[in-house]
């Protein structure tokens, strides 16, 4: 009995979007898992486990991807990968302090 992939969208927090870096961490992060993952948008979806596909889909901040896993440990794999995606690919904090720094005596 087959079951159908497990699905989530994800939002790309970080300011700078899904660049290099960021894929860099995503690719490795989905090649712990043995399920297959995909994820894009409209009717381009494109394998988690390559670096050059991810960058072909020019996701910029905002930008919501449809994330699916199919396998053993698929729920695993979508659990973390969103983690990942939520935590702005730990370029948030950056954000934020910059928006904090105290203003200058005149």
């Amino acid at each position: 009995m087959n079951t159908p992939p497990l699905t989530r969208i994800v939002v790309v927090k970080n300011p700078q979007g899904l660049h290099a870096r960021p894929a860099d961490m995503l690719v490795r992060l989905a090649s712990q898992f043995e399920s297959a993952i995909k994820i894009g948008k409209g009717n381009e979806h494109v394998d988690c486990k390559s670096i050059l596909s991810l960058l072909t889909l020019g996701a910029s901040h905002g930008t919501e991807l449809a994330l699916s896993a199919d396998g053993k440990d698929a729920q695993a794999a979508i659990q973390a990968i969103a983690e990942l995606f939520d935590s702005g690919f730990d370029e948030l904090a950056n954000t934020v302090e910059e928006d904090v720094r105290p203003v200058a005596d005149p």
